[in-house]
C-alpha cells in the first residue's frame, strides 16, 4: 500500500448527502476481484448518460476537477452496501482523501485499509472548503497527516482527529497484511519452536 504522508491536490466539491456505494461504483461492475481498472466506472451514474457519454454538469467531468485527488462532500459519505470495490474505484481514479462531516462505518474502515484518508470535519468547515474550490485550478488543498492538519488555499490550518493506529498504518503504507508481516521474525520463531515441541502437528508454512 502506498504511504500517505502529505498531499497537495485539486479538491472536487460534492455538496451532497448520502453518497452511497452504488453511486460510487454500481453493482454491475463488481464482477472483478482486482483492485485496478475500476476508476473508469467511478460515479458511473453521475458521470455518464445511458449512451456512455460524459455529463458535462458533473464535477469530475470538468477541469480542473477531473484530476482531483480530494473529494469534499456532506454527511454520510459511503453509505449503502458494504462493498470494498468503492474505495478500490476511488483509489484507482486517483482519490487519496475524502473530507466530510461523517462517513458510513464500513466505508470508513475500508478506506483506511486501502490507503485512502477519510477526514471528519464539521459541516460548516466542509462548506468553507467547498467554497474554496471556486478558485478552480488554484483551489489546491493540502493535507499533512503527521501534523493532522488540512491547509486551505489561504494558508489557514484546520486540525482533524484520527486514531493513532490508523495514522501509523497510513504513514507507513501498511495494510492488514503489511501489519502482520511486521511481526515476521516473531512468527517464524514461534513456528520453529512449535515444530520442535509438537512435531506431530502439520506445518502451517508452505513447503
Amino acid at each position: 500500500m502506498e504511504p500517505f504522508t502529505t498531499l497537495s491536490a485539486v479538491a472536487a466539491p460534492m455538496p451532497m448527502q448520502n453518497i452511497d456505494t452504488d453511486k460510487i461504483i454500481p453493482a454491475r461492475f463488481l464482477k472483478t476481484i482486482k483492485r485496478s481498472g475500476l476508476g473508469v466506472h467511478l460515479f458511473d451514474p453521475l458521470r455518464f448518460d445511458k449512451d456512455g457519454k460524459e455529463k458535462p454538469e458533473f464535477v469530475l467531468n470538468q477541469e480542473p476537477f477531473r484530476h482531483a485527488q480530494v473529494i469534499i462532500a456532506h454527511e454520510n459519505f459511503g453509505c449503502g452496501s458494504s462493498r470494498e470495490h468503492a474505495p478500490w474505484a476511488l483509489l484507482d481514479f486517483g482519490i487519496r482523501c475524502i473530507i466530510a462531516p461523517d462517513f458510513a462505518d464500513i466505508f470508513y474502515n475500508n478506506s483506511f485499509k486501502n490507503g485512502i484518508l477519510p477526514i471528519r470535519l464539521p459541516r460548516a468547515v466542509c462548506d468553507q472548503l467547498i467554497d474554496d474550490t471556486r478558485m478552480g485550478g488554484n483551489a489546491r488543498v493540502s493535507i499533512d497527516l503527521a501534523r493532522q492538519v488540512v491547509i486551505r488555499p489561504n494558508g489557514e490550518e484546520i486540525g482533524f482527529e484520527i486514531d493513532p493506529f490508523r495514522k501509523h498504518s497510513l504513514l507507513n503504507g501498511l495494510d492488514d497484511i503489511g501489519q502482520t508481516l511486521q511481526h515476521g521474525a516473531r512468527i517464524d520463531d514461534f513456528e520453529t519452536r512449535r515444530r520442535q515441541s509438537q512435531p506431530w502437528l502439520p506445518s502451517t508454512t508452505a513447503a
